[in-house]
């Protein structure tokens, strides 16, 4: 309905709560390996929802964050207008 993964869902709903994340925190946040959380973030990336940043002191580092689209895109996504079942309501209610 949404053209979203869970992972992807997920992902964005992590960025929402703040600036930017790396790649690693990414996969910490959404409980990935690194390579299964590059394969998330490509795939978000390609379809415009979340942009890369160096990093500030370390050229090196690069960050994610959301894009415009990306925030209409959770926008569109709210859980408030979404029926879910009662037990992952319980889950995403003891966050």
């Amino acid at each position: 309905m949404y053209h979203l993964s869970l992972n992807e869902g997920m992902l964005l709903c992590s960025l929402s709560k703040v600036e930017r994340l790396s790649s690693g925190e990414i996969a910490e946040s959404l409980a990935l390996t690194n390579s299964n959380a590059s394969k998330v973030i490509r795939s978000v990336e390609n379809k415009g929802l979340i942009k890369r940043l160096m990093g500030r002191t370390d050229k090196r580092q690069m960050y994610f964050s959301l894009t415009p689209q990306g925030e209409q895109a959770l926008n569109e996504v709210r859980c408030d207008r979404i029926k879910l079942p009662d037990l992952l309501k319980d889950l995403l209610n003891k966050e």
